[in-house]
């Protein structure tokens, strides 16, 4: 079975944790801390498998995981590096994201390697956070998870010589005559329900091995998703040169050709600029011969040369000489021919808005969302079970101005701020202090009150004594 689309789902290794560990040994009473770091989590990376035609491979197994990094140990022991899992694709691959839709990465060329999946960084031993002023601290990070992706690969085919037409043109016997391909091959239309591909053997002392692909019968309307043309449309766009095979014994061959460009056209526009050759195949059958001149003239008007076979006897069939013959003719030299179709694939990279601005605060709902790589990072790092990490936390994030944005955005105390994973109730010492000071208002102002009422009733008793 021939797969050109799967979904999958990608996760790096977490990175190990780090240790928080004393160094104990005879005679020496203090040793002071010698936590390990935590090892860095495996990432994911795809490359090109120049053996693979197909993404077959993945039918059955969509969730891929790297390995995990070990903790870390006493007398500063460092864990072990998670292992790293490498997808092997056939070259064509285009990896795009599943969520957005964005193109991730083309890939065509077996030099190329691209990351879609960072493993986590592994945690700081407590080794590393002795200051002069605290000789034995117990902190240290937990490892960072790994990142996650639900990833598209998509499959476009790379062959020199591109074979389309409509259903029962004629495709697959004409792949069979200039090829050792064996494809099932009936009369009726869509015989063939994925594509094959065949090596073109243009001679010893040629040198030459061009590949051929054979792409299922299109459709009028198969850009629009009709038939089984829109599957397999995206493989045309790999391709040297594209071959249309039309049924000559057909009531209207030009109208036949016309269609297969039409729906070319809606697909990719770009798909018309290349090289193309047409295949009037069937001549063997009654009254096509009388009609050849008159086709390949009309053919021949649109600005497109043609070629008369008869593919049905093979390799010795009428006409598949010469079809060989111009192929070789509109193919490039060796050297070209062993480059790929496309230049060589592209990885995209994209800046990060928040990023580059550090963080970003936002309102969600009743509660505070901070955006942010390197807080995100933090909150998985940090073990909050533990007071001095949890100390070393929040004085993160007023170093890093987290405290100030909150206020600025309208954080009080007892709102409720989300960090990652993460859910804080807010306890601002500013708040407090401000409440204190509207309160002992309140009191004041009380107090004022029943002192004047105090005063007010003894002039009223000091008035009535003297009466």
């Amino acid at each position: 079975m021939f797969l050109d689309v799967v979904d999958l789902h990608l996760t790096a290794g977490r990175g190990g944790d780090g240790a928080s560990t004393m160094r104990r040994e005879s005679h020496v009473p203090r040793g002071g801390p010698d936590g390990g770091d935590g090892g860095r989590g495996g990432s994911v990376y795809v490359s090109v498998d120049t053996g693979q035609t197909t993404l077959r491979d993945f039918e059955q197994k969509r969730f891929l995981t790297a390995g995990d990094g070990g903790n870390g140990g006493n007398k500063q022991s460092h864990g072990k590096a998670g292992r790293e899992l490498e997808i092997g694709v056939p070259p064509g691959t285009a990896i795009f994201d599943a969520e957005s839709g964005d193109l991730i990465a083309d890939i065509v060329s077996r030099e190329q390697r691209v990351m879609i999946v960072k493993g986590g960084r592994g945690g700081l031993g407590n080794a590393h956070f002795v200051t002069s002023t605290h000789q034995a601290p117990r902190h240290a990070q937990k490892g960072e998870p790994g990142e996650a992706r639900a990833v598209r690969f998509e499959l476009r085919l790379i062959a020199d010589v591109g074979l389309v037409g409509l259903p029962n043109a004629g495709k697959s016997t004409t792949l069979a005559a200039l090829t050792a391909a064996q494809p099932k091959i009936g009369d009726y239309p869509f015989t063939t329900l994925e594509p094959n591909l065949g090596v073109l053997e243009l001679g010893l002392e040629d040198g030459r091995r061009p590949t051929i692909a054979d792409l299922p019968g299109l459709i009028e309307g198969a850009s629009m998703g009709a038939g089984l043309g829109f599957a397999f449309l995206r493989h045309a766009s790999r391709t040297r040169i594209l071959v249309h095979v039309v049924d000559a014994s057909a009531t209207d061959p030009l109208r036949d050709a016309g269609i297969i460009r039409d729906e070319l056209s809606a697909h990719n526009p770009a798909l018309l600029e290349k090289t193309t050759l047409i295949v009037l195949n069937k001549i063997d059958r009654p009254g096509v011969h009388e009609r050849l001149a008159e086709l390949q003239e009309g053919f021949a008007k649109l600005g497109l040369n043609s070629v008369a076979c008869s593919a049905l006897g093979g390799t010795l069939g009428e006409g598949v000489g010469a079809l060989r013959k111009e192929l070789a003719r509109l193919l490039p030299d060796a050297e070209t021919l062993s480059l790929p179709t496309e230049p060589a694939g592209v990885v995209v990279h994209r800046i990060d808005p928040i990023a580059v601005s550090g963080f970003e605060v936002s309102r969600e709902g009743v509660a505070f969302r901070v955006r942010g790589k390197a807080i995100e990072r933090l909150v998985h790092q940090t073990d909050f079970a533990r007071d001095e990490s949890a100390e070393r936390f929040h004085h993160e994030l007023k170093r890093q101005g987290i405290e100030e944005a909150l206020r600025k955005a309208g954080c009080r105390t007892g709102h409720s701020v989300l960090i990652g994973d993460l859910a804080l109730e807010w306890d601002d010492p500013d708040d407090t202090g401000l409440l204190n000071a509207a309160d002992a208002a309140d009191a004041a102002d009380l107090d004022l009150e029943e002192i004047g009422e105090t005063l007010e009733e003894a002039a009223t008793g000091s008035s009535e004594g003297s009466q």
